[in-house]
């Protein structure tokens, strides 16, 4: 009996051990990078416009242009090229699940070479293929998984992709924005927030990474630093010249 609650235990913390973050969603990827870049290209817009030494509201309504600008065409460009993607991979999808209709057996078969293939016995390959082969839609599924690589059924979403990366893209443009917003005169407060705010989103996004929380905050600092600086002296160069 002490051997079985021992399995069991095993067993239990195998399972909790064992769970996998969503790496296949659609909202992850363009939500990050859409604050990164609704931060870093915002941050560096302004930087490069208060380099050329011009009044407090052109650079307010520069980065308020940036930001509608850059939200709309994140948005835009998430929806085409996902949308995209998902229309190929359906494509695909009807010509394998005509070639199930057309050619069953041929099909069977193909499933159950790549059984093989795996080191699967053939006798033991072709039965398991043969028994996956009878739910037409489960078979679909197993030859979408084996030989494209995706899951007919965790598509991604062009709108989801959309809203995620318009809403973050917006959350990140605004930063740099808001101290002007709230009453500052100077541009430190913008690149103060813009800065904290970049390796904020750095250490969050190790969240669902090997990364160590600091390592990608700094390296999201460093990077949106970098870009700042570059274009305020580019701004400063080409203000001085006209």
């Amino acid at each position: 009996m002490s051997i079985i609650e021992t399995e069991a235990t095993l067993h239990e913390a195998h399972r909790d051990n064992h769970t996998h973050r969503d790496v296949n969603g659609g909202w992850l990827r363009p939500a990050v990078f859409g604050a990164m870049d609704g931060l870093v290209s915002n941050l560096a817009l302004m930087t490069g416009v208060a380099g050329g030494a011009v009044s407090q509201q052109t650079i307010v309504i520069t980065g308020l242009a940036g930001l509608a600008a850059g939200a709309f065409s994140m948005a835009a460009g998430e929806y085409t090229s996902v949308a995209s993607q998902r229309e190929l991979v359906e494509a695909e999808l009807d010509i394998e699940r005509r070639e199930l209709c057309k050619h069953p057996i041929d099909e069977m078969e193909e499933l159950a070479a790549l059984y093989v293939a795996r080191g699967v016995e053939p006798a033991l390959a072709r039965e398991v293929a043969m028994q996956l082969s009878r739910d037409p839609e489960q078979a679909l599924e197993i030859h979408a998984r084996e030989e494209l690589g995706i899951d007919p059924d965790d598509l991604p979403s062009p709108m989801v992709a959309a809203v995620s990366s318009f809403g973050a893209f917006a959350l990140g443009a605004l930063l740099p924005v808001l101290p002007y917003l709230l009453g500052a005169t100077a541009l430190w407060p913008a690149v103060l927030l813009a800065l904290v705010g970049l390796f904020a989103c750095g250490a969050v996004v190790s969240k669902v990474t090997a990364r160590s929380w600091w390592y990608s905050g700094l390296r999201q600092l460093a990077l949106g630093g970098a870009a700042a600086a570059l274009t305020y002296g580019i701004g400063t160069l080409i203000g001085a010249a006209v």
